[in-house]
């Protein structure tokens, strides 16, 4: 949106929301991220221009790409700017059970899945706070359980061809000893998220059969089985036993 501040003479050159002006979440100058990158020397910013931000950021980046033959050309690229999120696995060792949650998600709707109603183990933005602060909020506020030390598991990018997110994988325990409240996210917010508390088979039987089909999830689960709290038992010698809480 472009537009001139209220009582400011107007300059021949408009002003923009974001750019030069703070947009609806304070923000400004979001055309300057990517412009100073220096790490790849056959990458070349040449232009950052901000298509949308309204809560999230859109941008198209003109940069000049140095081929494996040494020839160089112009490319375009558009990234969507969510910022970096955290995940996390919820599991109870004893009786064999992870707590995951179940909400509406928009763009799987639109793209193919029956109802949009997608499994997933919680998770949400960072939003200004360290990952581990961050989920220990988003797990408090989507399953009602306090966690206290989570494991790191992994950092990952998601969709690297159009999105800029980086996801931070955690795993912690849990039982009746972390429950603080109902969880169910924050319905301001618009949220409506449930809690679903599965055996651990019962969660990897339905990745094979579709009825998971979140990347994230499925990425916890198969850890869980393979090198987490899940493996086979006769690995427990190569890790360490984790404290709850």
């Amino acid at each position: 949106m472009t537009t001139t501040p209220p009582g400011r003479p107007t300059t021949g050159r408009p002003t923009t929301e974001g750019i030069d002006l703070p947009d609806r979440r304070g923000r400004i100058g979001l055309d300057r991220l990517g412009r100073d990158l220096t790490g790849n020397p056959g990458v070349r910013i040449r232009d950052v221009e901000v298509l949308s931000c309204d809560w999230y950021v859109l941008r198209k980046t003109t940069f000049d790409y140095r081929h494996a033959d040494g020839h160089w050309s112009r490319e375009q690229r558009e990234n969507y700017d969510r910022g970096d999120g955290a995940t996390i696995l919820l599991y109870d060792t004893e009786r064999r059970t992870v707590l995951l949650t179940r909400q509406f998600r928009l763009p799987a709707y639109v793209n193919g899945h029956p109802d949009g109603m997608l499994v997933e183990t919680a998770a949400g933005l960072l939003d200004g706070d360290s990952p581990e602060e961050a989920i220990r909020r988003e797990a408090a506020e989507e399953t009602g359980h306090r966690v206290g030390c989570p494991e790191h598991v992994f950092d990952v990018y998601m969709s690297p061809g159009s999105v800029t997110e980086r996801l931070h994988f955690y795993a912690a325990p849990y039982g009746p000893w972390s429950a603080t409240g109902e969880g169910g996210g924050i319905a301001a917010e618009g949220e409506d998220i449930s809690t679903l508390e599965l055996p651990f088979t019962e969660a990897l039987a339905m990745i094979r059969d579709g009825s998971i089909a979140d990347a994230k999830t499925i990425m916890l689960l198969q850890w869980a089985a393979l090198d987490g709290p899940f493996r086979p038992a006769d690995d427990s010698h190569d890790r360490t036993p984790r404290a709850r809480g």
